[in-house]
């Protein structure tokens, strides 16, 4: 089996995404799965670090709306809202934005069980098969 290129990984349409009925809002919206810099960015902004560099609470203040934002998109595959207009989002229907949510944690692989099935994929190389040294 080849080893993949910088050039191929780079150009491989890897992300997922789906068009979901939000009957609420009078339509369909599409959510797209986070890029990895995207989820890091997420993540990142749950955590409040305290004056010495390590975490010292949760942030769940608009969570929800934190991570639905980053999902939506519209049709050119572009973000819908900015991370300045989350509070905008946040005041929406705390219902629909749970279920997007959800969506929006399957499609980014953020569900325990996405992260949990992702850990028994990659199998380890032993370290002495290397061709180098």
């Amino acid at each position: 089996m080849a080893l993949l290129s910088k050039e191929q990984i780079t150009s491989a349409d890897d992300r997922k995404w789906e068009d979901v009925p939000v009957p609420e809002w009078g339509g369909t919206v599409r959510l797209v799965g986070m890029s990895g810099t995207e989820r890091n960015a997420y993540q990142s902004s749950l955590v409040v670090l305290g004056p010495n560099g390590k975490p010292q609470r949760m942030n769940m203040a608009d969570q929800l709306a934190k991570l639905v934002g980053k999902c939506l998109v519209d049709e050119n595959f572009e973000r819908l809202f900015t991370d300045k207009e989350i509070k905008a989002l946040g005041a929406k229907n705390g219902a629909v934005l749970e279920r997007l949510g959800q969506i929006a944690q399957r499609l980014s692989g953020l569900r325990k069980e996405d992260v949990e099935a992702a850990e028994g994929k990659s199998e380890p190389t032993p370290s002495d098969a290397s061709t180098t040294g």
